[in-house]
């Protein structure tokens, strides 16, 4: 099965009530794209800050799935977000998270968060540890 069907299979809940959509994925590289909605906004009509670092955590978390040993899992340990500019309501988001580390206890995954025009609204960077498989 590729990446990208793997992934759709998961049937995330908070995935889906966010409203994530992954466009591509392989082991090196996740995309994904989110419709910044009235109730993912605070005042004004901007995508609450949360929202932002939910969207990207789940694409760092999708691609160290995809580099999983058998049987493993994963939780985010640590997330760090730079917010650089506002994401207005009706704006369409692009994540893109790439691997900095991907080691046997832990992997380390960063994600540009930009509109459309390419605009650049967050920076994240998270750790997800391994958990390994039970036996």
């Amino acid at each position: 099965m590729d990446a990208l069907a793997r992934l759709r299979g998961l049937k995330l809940p908070f995935t889906e009530m966010l409203g994530i959509e992954i466009v591509s994925a392989d082991n090196d590289r996740v995309v994904g794209e989110i419709e910044v909605r009235a109730e993912l906004c605070t005042k004004p009509a901007t995508m609450h800050g949360g929202a932002i670092m939910a969207f990207a955590d789940t694409l760092g978390a999708c691609g160290t799935i995809l580099n999983l040993p058998e049987g493993a899992g994963t939780t985010t340990i640590e997330s760090k977000t730079n917010f650089i500019g506002a994401a207005p309501l009706g704006t369409r988001l692009t994540g893109e998270a790439l691997p900095v580390h991907r080691g046997r206890r832990t992997q380390v995954w960063t994600t540009r968060v930009t509109t459309a025009e390419g605009r650049l609204v967050a920076v994240v960077t998270q750790t997800q540890m391994v958990l390994e498989a039970k036996a």
